[in-house]
């Protein structure tokens, strides 16, 4: 059922960081003399299973086009969108001018720059025959509370059977594509691809990842995402 199919990665990267209250969109800055964006794009770049790589950029963007990699060959850039799905599906409708529409698209947080190239093979190799795909995740291991908007505990959750989703989520691109805009026609402003495909019926899987992938989004996760580089260049 997948013979031919290829693989391509939409990486979003429009957005403004505010928790991080940096000078600079948080995917420019920089880790081991690199950025964040950096570290993540040349995951897939240099990955041989990945054909091409979009990258979703704003309109007023002025740093993307002096980093090196932005040049490199896989990659195709595009105008990001208002919110993280619009930036997706722009890049979707881009990429669905050269792949083909049962093609695999995984989509990916340009703030995960840790993500590991056996996370990526074992992403492929568990959805490759599957009929909807699915996304990297990790089993929740400690208590969960539901609170109130004051902090106050309203419940303790049943963690059996939760997860913490993580990225990449993989799809077909036609599929993705017609979920997303089914999203936003019913104005719901999906956070994740998967939302979008439960929207639209269907019943993703789930693949465990490694815990370093972990996405940048407040200041004390540099510390941690610059010692999980650290420890993956020395294995």
């Amino acid at each position: 059922m997948t013979a031919g199919l290829r693989y391509w990665a939409v990486i979003p990267a429009a957005g403004i960081g505010t928790r991080m209250q940096a000078e600079v969109p948080k995917q420019y800055i920089s880790i081991h003399n690199k950025t964040i964006l950096e570290h993540t794009l040349e995951r897939f770049c240099s990955h041989p299973r990945i054909e091409g790589v979009v990258v979703a950029v704003s309109a007023s963007d002025n740093i993307w086009t002096t980093l090196d990699i932005s040049s490199h060959p896989k990659i195709m850039v595009v105008d990001g969108g208002v919110e993280r799905c619009h930036s997706v599906l722009n890049g979707l409708r881009l990429l669905s001018e050269r792949a083909n529409s049962s093609d695999w698209v995984l989509v990916h947080d340009a703030a995960r720059p840790c993500l590991r190239k056996e996370d990526i093979d074992r992403l492929i190799d568990t959805l490759a025959g599957h009929e909807v795909g699915g996304l990297l995740g990790l089993p929740v291991r400690d208590t969960m509370k539901r609170a109130d908007t004051s902090c106050t505990i309203l419940e303790t959750v049943e963690r059996e059977g939760l997860w913490h989703a993580l990225t990449p989520q993989m799809f077909h691109l036609d599929v993705l594509i017609s979920s997303l805009e089914n999203a936003l026609s019913q104005e719901r402003v999906v956070t994740d691809e998967a939302q979008a495909i439960e929207l639209n019926g269907l019943q993703p899987v789930l693949v465990e990842g490694h815990p370093d992938n972990i996405k940048i989004t407040r200041n004390n996760d540099l510390a941690l995402a610059e010692l999980f580089l650290s420890q993956q260049e020395r294995t």
